[in-house]
C-alpha cells in the first residue's frame, strides 16, 4: 500500500510527460515495495498526491524546477535495497519526463522513503496492518508472508539495540 506525496512545480513537466511519469512512478513503488505492477488490487490502493510547491532556493525563486518524492509503505516493506533502487527509479524516470527541457535534471530531485510503524496505518475507520493489506493484494499467503517479515525486522532491530549496549546476543 505505497503512497507518495509528489511535489511537482506547476508546468514542470509537459502535461503528457507528467501523466506518464505518474503511472512510471505507481508501478515502481509497488515493484520496489514488493507487489506486483499489473495487480489491481495493488494498483488501487497506490496513491499519489501531486503538491504543487514555490520553491525557493537561498531565499530567492528557484531558477529551474526542483522535485521531491516522499515515499510511504508499511514498515517491513523497505531494507537499504529497495530504498537505494527505488530512489534510482524514481530520479530517472524524472529525468526522462524532464526531456532535456533543463540542465541536470538529477541534481534537481529529492527522494525520500519512509516506512509507516505497524499499527499506525490508518484506513477505512480503522488502523490497518501491513498482514491486512497484504492478505487483501495476496490472500493468506500474503498475511504470512508479511507477519514472518515485521517478525524478522523486529529482531533485527533488537540484535542491534543489544549489540550497541554491549549485550551479549541470545542464543
Amino acid at each position: 500500500m505505497p503512497m507518495m506525496d509528489a511535489y511537482i512545480p506547476e508546468g514542470a513537466l509537459e502535461p503528457e510527460a507528467e501523466k506518464q511519469l505518474l503511472s512510471e512512478v505507481t508501478d515502481l513503488l509497488l515493484l520496489h515495495e514488493g507487489a506486483v505492477p499489473a495487480n489491481e488490487i495493488a494498483r488501487s490502493i497506490a496513491w499519489i498526491f501531486v503538491h504543487r510547491p514555490e520553491v525557493f532556493v537561498a531565499g530567492a525563486p528557484a531558477d529551474l524546477p526542483r522535485y521531491r518524492f516522499v515515499c510511504q509503505v508499511p514498515e517491513g516493506q523497505y531494507d537499504a535495497e529497495r530504498r537505494s533502487a527505488v530512489t534510482k527509479a524514481i530520479t530517472e524516470a524524472l529525468v526522462k519526463a524532464e526531456g532535456g527541457k533543463h540542465p541536470a535534471p538529477e541534481t534537481r530531485v529529492w527522494v525520500f522513503t519512509y516506512e509507516v510503524p505497524d499499527g499506525t496505518w490508518g484506513g477505512l475507520g480503522q488502523v490497518v496492518r501491513l498482514p491486512d493489506i497484504a492478505a487483501a493484494v495476496a490472500g493468506e499467503r500474503g498475511r504470512e508472508d508479511a507477519e514472518r517479515r515485521l517478525a524478522e525486522r523486529r529482531r533485527e532491530e533488537a540484535l542491534a539495540i543489544m549489540e550497541a549496549a554491549g549485550a551479549p546476543a541470545p542464543a
